[in-house]
């Protein structure tokens, strides 16, 4: 709204044109709608269903009966800002109502009496991530950039849409999984959108920059950004009262919606392989976890024995060269240990098996991505 009211209020008063300026754009969206939620959420969140705890998870007894479901809230609080900061370029706000749509499915996930099943919420989010992805694509070939490769190339939409869903699948249920320490999946997701807000401003929308580093320049940069930027706001808001110990959980109706936030992020920026270095700690936290259970449904399925070891008495260590077969479960016995010697999510493991109190989780996992995002961004755009 402020971008087209810009040359109308500027005849009235002169520093109103400043409101034409992106910079300002980002500036006002962020801090307005941090504000707005930091005040605002404690009066709301009362209304907000209360958390059951997560069966198995380490400490789930301290999130149990607090407010959650707060991603609902942290939507809601930004999206007036939006209205008034975001320009009206179609995509921009097709994309905004896919990530209401994923928020409602998470939100009425944390309403619901009974959790929903893994193949429910999967299923939605499968078909979320494939809407996201057709209205990214627009019905026309992408431009995409790779690392190590100098040139760019056009995808065509039948390449575009499968690459882009899993992308999208993978991004919401790393994301998922890794909220299980206070501020942990909030705190890591807000630092990979002010790198993604910053790489599409800066870089990718900047014609002079992406030109001299021979990426493809996206005019709708600036107006990402400023996308990005308000929905970071929103979140700073909402991780004020989610420092531990929370007052407040984001439920999956926040953890949905950021992970599709970054992955939309990420294919806005035309190389897919940006997940990896604006948001490593989340993959390797929650996707990990999302690996380990498919290996082990594969393998249940193929006939293995995936019980953990100490509720087994079944041993397939090999002893003898008796037969193939033997060398076969043998094998897998030793993959199945493996596999359950770690707990996903990562941070559960850290917390469990190396004693790590939630605040070094926390702190630790924050200064790697802090570190290793500049190093591989460099890597990722110099090294072409």
């Amino acid at each position: 709204m402020f971008h087209y009211l810009a040359p109308i209020l500027s005849d009235i008063w002169g520093p109103f044109r400043l409101l034409e300026s992106y910079t300002v754009l980002m500036a006002f969206g962020t801090g307005m709608a941090a504000l707005f939620t930091w005040i605002f959420l404690p009066r709301f969140w009362g209304v907000l269903p209360a958390d059951q705890g997560r069966p198995n998870a380490v400490n789930s007894h301290k999130a149990k009966n607090k407010p959650t479901g707060g991603g609902f809230l942290i939507v809601l609080f930004m999206f007036p800002w939006l209205f008034l900061v975001l320009p009206f370029y179609p995509i921009l706000w097709e994309i905004v109502g896919c990530l209401v749509l994923c928020m409602l499915t998470g939100y009425l996930d944390d309403c619901s009496a009974q959790p929903w099943g893994e193949i429910k919420k999967g299923i939605l989010d499968l078909l979320i991530a494939l809407l996201t992805s057709l209205v990214l694509c627009q019905g026309q070939t992408s431009v995409v950039w790779l690392p190590f490769i100098k040139d760019s190339f056009n995808l065509p939409v039948w390449g575009f849409i499968p690459l882009s869903t899993v992308i999208l699948w993978i991004t919401i249920n790393a994301t998922n999984c890794s909220d299980g320490v206070d501020g942990l999946a909030g705190i890591l997701t807000l630092l990979s959108l002010f790198y993604l807000a910053g790489f599409m401003y800066v870089v990718i929308g900047n014609k002079i920059v992406a030109d001299y580093l021979l990426l493809p320049h996206n005019s709708l940069g600036a107006a990402w950004a400023v996308l990005i930027l308000t929905g970071a706001g929103a979140l700073a808001g909402y991780l004020w009262y989610n420092a531990s110990p929370s007052l407040i959980l984001m439920g999956d109706a926040g953890s949905r919606f950021l992970g599709l936030f970054v992955g939309i992020a990420v294919m806005a920026s035309g190389n897919p392989f940006l997940i990896l270095v604006v948001a490593p700690v989340i993959l390797a936290n929650g996707g990990t976890g999302l690996v380990k259970v498919l290996l082990l449904r594969g393998m249940r399925h193929l006939g293995f024995d995936v019980t953990p070891a100490a509720q087994t008495a079944t041993d397939f260590t090999v002893t003898t060269d008796d037969t193939a077969k033997k060398g076969v479960k043998g094998h897998s016995r030793k993959i199945v240990d493996l596999l359950h010697s770690i707990r996903f999510p990562l941070h559960d493991h850290c917390r469990n098996r190396l004693g790590w109190s939630d605040s070094q989780v926390l702190v630790r996992f924050l200064l790697v991505q802090t570190f290793v995002t500049p190093l591989l961004l460099v890597i990722l755009v110099k090294l072409r």
